[in-house]
């Protein structure tokens, strides 16, 4: 039972970090060409698959591997194909289309040809947003319906061409690559797609424009939670299990403790080798090595068993105790 508490208080500090980053993320909602889910509160990112115009040096591309061309969709059945961009207005360049303004231009984000006019299927949007679980992205605004065309000059209102895309998640596609698909149409004025792309897989948990935590950061804080549940949960199994009191509560104490010990024996060896290098370096006080290669004593000093001592005696003190052992060895 009392290993459960532990696991059940881990879990709220799981929860007590999640909720501090997400209330220090800043998230934003209107970000553009992001959505955030309203069931799993994850946010996707359709910028990925948003193109933009190649950055071109001396007329050539800086990177090859920049698309210059929009998205494409076939109209199979539909006497046309289609040109689309994601919340962006179309790369090529598109000119004289029917029932809108030339100021507009610039910012058709979807469009198709047929008998050599242009038709504008919407303007740019960047606002993608869920309907249910499905993500969606709309434009609007685009050249007059057919039915409509006949009124296009009087002051009545007219409907207009408008587009609705619909994302699919593709986890084989890369993450650069999206693949429109044209569904149809009923009226020839609203026209529905369905866009496969890894983008609308995975959402992230905050808002990437909010400078919120990067995969370092989520890994970071999933190893500090590991952390804590391996010493709340080992020190309660130790405590009422074992019964173990102060230290000894740690979990693994004596494994720690093992190697606590040897790197502490390791740093005395290590400064006692480079204290005896120090040492056996210095030049001798008297000029010479004495025997036994020792300036702490020599010979003298292991005769007598003093050591330390040795460095006190002076020259003539050892010769006078030499030439004595020499008188006794000749008797």
């Amino acid at each position: 039972m009392k290993l459960t508490g532990s696991a059940h208080y881990a879990l709220l500090l799981l929860s007590s970090l999640g909720l501090s980053a997400a209330e220090n993320s800043h998230l934003k909602d209107d970000a553009p060409c992001v959505a955030r889910s309203p069931t799993s509160g994850m946010y996707f990112d359709l910028s990925a698959i948003s193109l933009s115009p190649p950055e071109r040096k001396d007329g050539k591309r800086v990177n090859k591997d920049d698309r210059d061309e929009s998205w494409h969709a076939r109209g199979h059945d539909y006497p046309a194909n289609f040109t689309l961009n994601i919340c962006s207005p179309v790369l090529e360049t598109v000119e004289d289309v029917v029932g809108v303004d030339s100021s507009r231009w610039k910012n058709i984000s979807a469009y198709y040809v047929h008998d050599n006019k242009t038709y504008s299927i919407g303007q740019e949007a960047s606002d993608p947003f869920f309907r249910g679980r499905k993500l969606v992205l709309n434009y609007t605004n685009g050249s007059p319906c057919e039915d409509d065309w006949k009124t296009a000059s009087s002051n009545t209102s007219i409907r207009r061409k408008s587009t609705i895309m619909s994302f699919l998640c593709d986890r084989d596609a890369l993450p650069t690559q999206a693949t429109p698909s044209f569904v149809g149409t009923m009226d020839s004025c609203t026209y529905f797609f369905e866009v496969r792309s890894s983008a609308a897989c995975g959402g992230i948990a905050v808002d990437p424009n909010s400078g919120g935590m990067g995969p370092g950061g989520v890994f970071g804080v999933i190893m500090l939670i590991a952390v804590v549940v391996y010493m709340v949960g080992g020190c309660a199994y130790q405590r009422t299990v074992m019964h173990q009191r102060g230290w000894r509560q740690c979990p693994n104490f004596s494994l720690w403790a093992g190697m606590f010990d040897f790197v502490k024996d390791m740093f005395v060896i290590l400064f006692s080798s480079l204290g005896n290098c120090f040492r056996s370096n210095r030049p001798s006080r008297s000029g010479y090595t004495r025997a036994g290669g020792d300036d702490r004593g020599g010979f003298i000093s292991a005769i007598g068993g003093r050591g330390g001592q040795g460095e006190r005696r002076d020259v003539d003190a050892e010769n006078r105790l030499i030439d004595q052992l020499d008188e006794e060895w000749d008797d």
